[in-house]
């Protein structure tokens, strides 16, 4: 899959004389103004590693990483806990309440998860005939004695734990207790205790006849290696890879499964016939579109800077340790990627269908930035707001994306990001490190057999339900209303002479200057026509005529407005890069205070520039009196450029002004509630 004509565009085209790229990807995901509702459904007991970890990272208050539903309409939901218990919940006659079915690690003498991310009892996925013939399939760690087992491929030299993936097999599959049998399918040995086994899964979409029916894959990590060697490129082991295997065959090098004939490099010299696809750092989720069963999505997390979701199909390349994204990766520089080379087409890499960058701060040691992908699901469920998109988040911090798998298409510019926001069953718009009660959220993504989605917080051990979905700053503004109102008689300036009132257009034709008090816009006229209003949206079309060669260039719309030192305004400037500009504040007889949530602190950086050029641009801003919400659009775009929740100022009036630039205003039109 050649890409470089398509990629080799912004940051890349910048690069071409092999510099580091500081930041690979500059435009940070959209903010969409969608949100999704949640409900609290489950707690899960508190948890401990083997042995007692000293990793803050590590020591949750349960290690949930999972949901999925059995496949044998029970209604009956699965969750494994990386500390060594496997979940059931929900069904006929059950609760919410999660019931242990099998204690994995009383099962291992040599159970570890005690040390990385990933270790523990990682990952379990049931048989498609679960319901008949009571199998499914575990993966866990283990150390210490264990490591004298052979492994099912060579080990990677200093090999410090082993992974296994186990075929258990119930007496009865309607059980809510497991009793049965197991057997060691596959085992590997990793070198470090970072990027083991992530995920082992059927293809949903598979029906019984089709040739993926019944094939287990098995998606497993580069052991930490990949940074400094080229195993992930290498076909005769399986580290960096997702492998896809017959648990029913025999013809597997231990015996213990079969080697589909229809994998890529069956038959191929020095090359692993279980290998689906290769090239892979961390392969962390996959899954399919159960609308397009040939469309397998999976969160790669990236090592320096790119956090990826790739469509994989089979034999594909994903280009690690050459590549990281849509970057060049250098094993001899610890910080830094690179523009693709020219001649990128001759190595058929793949590339993916969307990505987002780390965003360090500007004193960044070239450390862990604390940024890793979940996959998540392409959404068919009953929610219309969210058909056809993709939903994922970063685990760590918690933030919730979508793209539009539309959108996602191979060999194409990577599809546009969009961070989604959270609401409690009450309606209150809240984060997931507020959910979950830790700034490192530890977020995963769970699928019911109807196809509605999930979230999981390690930091709490809660489970909560996507019941809904819900447009921010989505409240009625109808009521009474000012159009046009551009006459002197309907505006109170703060400097009269400082205006123009030619007809059409209200001018601010002079710069104002800064006033005693609070920190506030120097100058500035209220609309005086009309009421005030409780819910508000303003729509207006404004021009900022200070010449464009000024990058703080401003200009601001009042709301909320009770007196000179109590309102809110929406900073429309050029620059984006300070605390004062291109933002939503709020003056309450103190000093301006930021609101919105595009601001961000450690990189000094807000939404993107609202207004860049002397042209004329629309402006559409609501403020929701009842819930606090404000959102401002510029040029019709339907996602918000930026958005806040403040619910200081219930009431006001509307205004036009700046700091202490020039600009007008026409076409206006103003709706809202009676005060």
């Amino acid at each position: 899959m050649a890409l470089t004509a398509t990629l080799l565009t912004g940051t890349q085209a910048a690069a071409q004389a092999d510099d580091p790229i500081l930041d690979p990807i500059p435009e940070d995901p959209v903010t969409s103004g969608l949100g999704l509702t949640v409900e609290e459904v489950a707690q899960f007991p508190k948890s401990e590693t083997t042995p007692e970890a000293t990793d803050p990272r590590i020591i949750r208050h349960a290690r949930i990483n999972h949901l999925g539903e059995l496949p044998d309409g029970s209604g009956r939901k699965y969750v494994p806990d990386l500390n060594g218990n496997l979940y059931f919940l929900g069904g006929e006659g059950n609760g919410d309440e999660p019931e242990v079915y099998l204690d994995v690690k009383a099962q291992f003498p040599d159970f570890f998860s005690g040390k990385g991310m990933g270790q523990g009892f990682g990952f379990v996925t049931f048989d498609p005939e679960f319901e008949s013939n009571g199998v499914f399939y575990t993966v866990h760690t283990e150390a210490g004695a264990a490591l004298e087992k052979e492994t099912t491929y060579p080990e990677q030299p200093g090999t410090q734990f082993h992974g296994i993936v186990t075929q258990w097999t119930a007496d009865d599959p309607a059980a809510d207790e497991f009793s049965g049998s197991s057997r060691e399918m596959l085992r590997f040995g990793f070198a470090q205790q970072i990027h083991g086994i992530q995920q082992i899964d059927f293809n949903s979409t598979a029906a019984p006849g089709d040739e993926d029916y019944g094939l287990l894959y098995v998606a497993v990590g580069d052991g930490g290696l990949g940074v400094s060697s080229t195993e992930p490129q290498e076909l005769n082991t399986p580290h960096g890879k997702i492998l896809r295997i017959d648990p029913d065959g025999t013809d597997g090098p231990n015996g213990q499964y079969g080697v589909p004939d229809v994998n890529p490099f069956v038959g191929q010299d020095g090359a692993l016939g279980e290998i689906f696809a290769y090239g892979m750092r961390d392969p962390h989720r996959f899954s399919w579109d159960p609308q397009s069963p040939h469309r397998m999505y999976l969160g790669h997390i990236g090592q320096r800077a790119i956090e990826s979701i790739y469509e994989v199909q089979e034999g594909d390349n994903l280009g690690w340790s050459e590549r990281e994204g849509t970057f060049r990766f250098k094993r001899d520089d610890g910080c830094y990627l690179y523009a693709l080379p020219e001649d990128d087409d001759q190595y058929d890499y793949v590339y993916p269908v969307a990505q987002y960058d780390h965003n360090p701060p500007p004193d960044w040691d070239c450390g862990d930035v604390g940024r890793a992908v979940s996959g998540g699901f392409v959404y068919r469920g009953e929610i219309p707001e969210l058909q056809g998109k993709y939903l994922f988040a970063d685990l760590v911090d918690g933030r919730v994306f979508f793209t539009e798998s539309g959108e996602m298409q191979r060999g194409q510019d990577p599809a546009t990001i969009s961070t989604l926001m959270i609401y409690d069953e009450d309606g209150n718009r809240v984060s997931m490190p507020e959910l979950a009660g830790d700034d490192r959220v530890d977020l995963r993504f769970g699928r019911d057999a109807d196809g509605e989605l999930y979230l999981l917080s390690k930091a709490n051990g809660k489970l909560w339900k996507v019941t809904g979905a819900k447009n921010f700053a989505d409240c009625t503004t109808t009521g009474t209303s000012v159009n046009g109102a551009t006459g002197k008689g309907s505006w109170a300036p703060v400097t009269p002479e400082k205006w123009r009132f030619p007809g059409r257009e209200v001018v601010l034709a002079e710069a104002g200057d800064e006033r005693p008090g609070p920190r506030r816009p120097y100058e500035y006229a209220v609309l005086s026509k009309g009421k005030e209003y409780g819910s508000v949206r303003l729509d207006v079309k404004v021009r900022l005529d200070t010449p464009v060669e000024e990058t703080n260039r401003d200009v601001v719309l009042v709301f909320g407005h009770r007196s000179d030192t109590e309102f809110y305004y929406a900073h429309l400037s050029t620059d984006n890069s300070i605390y004062a500009h291109n933002g939503i504040f709020k003056v309450d007889n103190g000093d301006r205070e930021r609101l919105d949530d595009q601001w961000n602190e450690t990189l000094s950086r807000g939404a993107a520039p609202a207004i860049t050029d002397a042209e004329w641009h629309d402006v559409r801003v609501t403020h929701c009196a009842s819930t606090g919400e404000i959102a401002v659009y510029v040029d019709g775009e339907p996602e918000p450029v930026m958005t806040a929740v403040d619910s200081t100022f219930t009431s006001g009036r509307v205004g036009f002004g700046s700091f202490d630039n020039v600009g007008r205003l026409k076409d206006l039109h103003v709706t809202g509630t009676r005060s």
